[in-house]
C-alpha cells in the first residue's frame, strides 16, 4: 500500500476520496505537474514550482499553499514511501461546489492531491529510437498551461498506439507543434530546431534544460515554427520529456529518419543529460 498526499495529509492511497463535485473531475478545472525523483531528491524542482505557479495564475486559481511548503509536503510524501527513483506527481483542482461553468461566487478550498511511483533509473530508454505517428493537433489553443485538460492529448495519443507507434507528433495545417506527451526537436546541418514557446505548446522543463545542455555543448539552436516537410527531410528527430529525457524518433509513420538510427547530436545531449543526473545524485 502506498501513502498519498491529501491536502495537508498523509493517507493510505485507499483512503483518498474524489468529491463528485470537484471541478477538476467535472470540468479538467486544475493544474498538475510531474517530476522525476532520483536518490530520494526531486529533479530540476525549482523550474517545476515556477511553472506551477505560472499555470496557477493563467487559471486564476489561488494555490493552496505557498511554494515552500508544499515542497515540504512533496519531500515528506517520497520519504513515506521510500522511494528512491521513480516520479512524484500532484495536482491541485479549483475544490468542490455545485456544478456551474463559471467560477464560484463564493471562496472554496482548492484540492490537492500527491501520488508516487516507483521506476528503475535507466540511463537509454529507448537505445534504437521510437516510432511516431504524424497526427492533426486537435487541442485547445491554450497548450502553455499545464492544465488537467488532456482529453485531446489522450485521443491522438491512443490513435498512435493503435496505428503501431509509440507516440504522436502533432502538427497544424502543417505546422509542427508537439507530442502528446513531450516536445519535439529536429537537427537539420547540425542546428537543433524546435517550435518556440508559444500558446500552442507547453514550455517542457526537459526542453527548457535541453536547450540550455545545447548551449553548453555549442550546438547551434533555432526556436522557431517548422512544417511537416521539414521534420521528414530531418537528419535528425527527437522528443524530450521527464519521463524519456531525450529519445530519438528513427521512423515517422513508414518513412525513416535519417539513416534510421539514432543520430549523432541526440546521443550526445542524452549522454550530457545522464552527466547532469550523476552530478545531480552526488550534490
Amino acid at each position: 500500500m502506498s501513502v498519498i498526499l491529501y491536502n495537508d495529509s498523509f493517507l493510505m492511497r485507499e483512503q483518498g476520496k474524489v468529491d463528485m463535485e470537484d471541478r477538476g473531475y467535472q470540468f479538467g478545472d486544475g493544474i498538475y505537474e510531474a517530476l522525476r525523483v532520483y536518490n530520494g531528491k526531486m529533479f530540476l524542482l525549482d523550474l517545476h514550482m515556477k511553472r506551477l505557479e505560472r499555470s496557477a495564475r493563467e487559471l486564476r486559481l489561488d494555490l493552496p499553499y505557498d511554494t515552500p511548503h508544499l515542497v515540504d509536503r512533496l519531500k515528506t510524501l517520497i520519504q513515506k514511501n521510500e522511494m528512491n527513483d521513480g516520479y512524484v506527481y500532484f495536482q491541485v483542482t479549483r475544490g468542490a461546489i455545485a456544478r456551474k461553468h463559471r467560477f464560484p461566487e463564493k471562496k472554496i478550498d482548492c484540492v490537492l492531491t500527491g501520488s508516487v511511483e516507483a521506476t528503475p533509473r535507466d540511463e537509454d530508454l529507448h537505445p534504437d529510437g521510437i516510432k511516431v505517428s504524424l497526427l492533426d493537433d486537435i487541442r485547445w489553443l491554450r497548450c502553455d498551461i499545464k492544465t488537467l485538460n488532456l482529453l485531446g492529448n489522450v485521443l491522438a495519443n491512443q490513435e498512435a498506439y493503435e496505428k503501431g507507434a509509440d507516440d504522436a507528433i502533432l502538427h497544424r495545417g502543417g505546422i509542427v507543434t508537439e507530442g502528446t506527451t513531450c516536445n519535439v526537436f529536429m537537427v537539420k546541418d547540425g542546428t537543433l530546431i524546435t517550435h518556440l514557446a508559444d500558446h500552442f505548446i507547453l514550455n517542457g522543463i526537459t526542453r527548457l534544460f535541453v536547450l540550455g545542455l545545447a548551449e553548453q555543448l555549442g550546438i547551434p539552436v533555432e526556436e522557431r515554427t517548422f512544417t511537416t516537410e521539414e521534420l521528414l527531410n530531418a537528419d535528425e528527430v527527437f522528443i524530450t520529456s521527464t519521463g524519456v529525457r531525450v529519445c530519438p524518433v528513427t521512423k515517422i509513420d513508414e518513412h525513416p529518419v535519417g539513416d534510421g538510427r539514432p543520430g549523432p547530436v541526440s546521443q550526445q545531449l542524452l549522454d550530457a543529460f545522464n552527466r547532469a543526473i550523476v552530478k545531480f545524485i552526488a550534490e
